[in-house]
């Protein structure tokens, strides 16, 4: 990879932040964007945005055809059976909530289980804990090691027959562990129970296959992936899907309306009413296209590198503590300077110009069963360098001297 030419697609690295060049390690919160990608937004509004679908005018079957065009686009970066299991959603967020309502009513019943492991996201705790609240149903917790790993042998023993989904993170936005997705997904598959995959932070950072995988249902959101805020995938399949009820209703996911009944639509139409973000699903294909031109073998090869190297140096550091330390791991590190609070770190972190994430990550439950209040996270994506590491290591350094 020639990381120059990359950083060089990204007008936002040339930035200064307090008269220091900008060293942006905040990736696991979002990505910048390429100019291939704020070039796809222009395009679009300047050359042929109309409402899509419906429209018999140029414009609008311009548009139509470029949205659907990156809906195969995405069925063929996640190697999903049929383009019509992928729905496009305003993120992962949506996407969970999307299934918590529409599976959760087709589905849960009063004493049904829902199992999440201790270091999902809020995004993967609340739908489910909402869900259980108005259908008297159950969450379960799969418990994790100091390391941060799951605990297969406690996950096993969660099982019963009123286990009807298990809803687990892909890779945790804290710890950076990568879960063993397959062997878990066969486990709930030996008992028919479906699967529910948070894709947002392993997205950017790892192939993904959902035919290998075989999960149930897989979600992740554009802006991980160098893609805008505000447009996101579920894939589903197409088994659950169809039987599943509307989640939003309006234009669009209908065949016919009266006043006496309404035909909703096929897939995957049936679950997007209303006005899509045309602009913005039109630059996720752009982002896709942008990450397999790099290719993603090298993406994940100059990430590994980048994530050995931050460890070992940080490792170094006096009164530093990487928080988890699982085998498998993506390029994001958590830690903790003794007696310095986070916040403190990211602050001065900041002064430099280094962006870094301080708090809790929307991961209080996992915050919770590490005793601690929270961590300072670097996250590393493709245009992130050696040099940027070392920056962090300094800036590390300067904390320490001012709390010295």
């Amino acid at each position: 990879m020639n990381i120059e030419k990359i950083r060089a697609q990204f007008p936002i690295l040339n930035r200064k932040v307090n008269n220091k060049n900008l060293v942006y390690l905040d990736n696991a919160a979002t990505s910048q964007k390429p100019l291939s990608v704020i070039n796809a937004i222009t395009n679009c509004y300047t050359k042929y945005y109309a409402a899509i679908h419906r429209g018999i005018h140029a414009l609008s079957e311009e548009s139509t055809a470029a949205y659907e065009n990156v809906r195969s686009k995405i069925q063929q970066f996640i190697n999903a059976k049929n383009a019509e299991e992928v729905i496009f959603v305003r993120g992962t967020t949506e996407a969970i909530n999307l299934v918590a309502s529409s599976f959760g009513k087709l589905k849960i019943k009063a004493g049904d289980e829902i199992v999440i492991s201790a270091m999902e996201h809020h995004s993967n705790i609340i739908p489910w804990q909402i869900l259980c609240e108005e259908k008297a149903a159950i969450l379960k917790v799969i418990p994790i090691s100091d390391e941060g790993e799951i605990d297969l042998d406690a996950y096993k023993k969660l099982f019963t027959e009123k286990t009807k989904l298990i809803a687990i993170t892909h890779v945790s936005n804290v710890l950076g562990t990568i879960n063993p997705l397959e062997q878990m997904t066969k486990i709930a598959h030996a008992q028919n129970i479906p699967v529910l995959v948070d894709g947002a932070q392993s997205i950017p950072h790892l192939t993904v296959n959902v035919q290998k995988l075989d999960c149930d249902f897989f979600v992740f959101s554009g802006h991980k992936i160098y893609a805008p805020t505000g447009i996101g995938i579920l894939y589903g399949k197409k088994k659950w899907l169809e039987q599943m009820p509307p989640y939003q209703t309006g234009g669009g996911m209908i065949n016919k309306v009266t006043f006496e009944k309404t035909e909703f639509a096929e897939l995957p139409r049936k679950f997007e009413a209303g006005t899509p973000d045309v602009a913005d699903a039109i630059a996720l294909g752009a982002a896709i296209d942008y990450i397999e031109e790099i290719g993603m073998p090298n993406i994940i090869e100059h990430e590994n590198k980048l994530l050995n190297y931050a460890t070992e140096k940080l490792q170094q550091i006096p009164s530093l503590r990487i928080i988890g330390t699982a085998k498998e791991k993506v390029s994001v590190i958590s830690f903790v300077l003794e007696d310095i609070h986070p916040h403190d770190v990211g602050t001065i972190l900041d002064a430099d110009g280094i962006a870094v994430r301080a708090g809790h990550h929307c991961a209080m439950p996992l915050m919770e069963r590490l005793k601690l209040p929270a961590t300072t996270r670097a996250s590393f994506g493709i245009y992130n360098t050696f040099a940027e590491i070392d920056l962090l290591v300094e800036g590390i350094a300067k904390v320490r001297k001012i709390f010295a």
